[in-house]
């Protein structure tokens, strides 16, 4: 892992701790090109909300358990 990616991680941090979140699980299919987060293991959603394109918010009853992003890579591919 280079450098600049490890800095980018370290960008996330801030808004990872303002979310209260205490526990995230990353799980990225490479196959399917779709990234899961996860705030509850056994995640047990009950609803999915579709958020914008390619995002999908994952909730049991009224609490935020998961995030799930499709075509992943083209979402987030860097720019030149």
């Amino acid at each position: 892992m280079e450098t600049a990616e490890i800095n980018d991680i370290f960008k996330a941090i801030p808004y990872l701790k303002k979310t209260g979140i205490q526990h995230f699980w990353f799980d990225f299919d490479e196959e399917a090109d779709v990234l899961y987060i996860n705030f509850e293991r056994p995640q047990q959603a009950t609803d999915t909300d579709f958020l914008e394109d390619n995002v999908f918010v994952r909730m049991k009853d009224d609490k935020l358990v998961g995030i799930t992003i499709t075509n992943v890579s083209k979402k987030f591919e860097k720019t030149p």
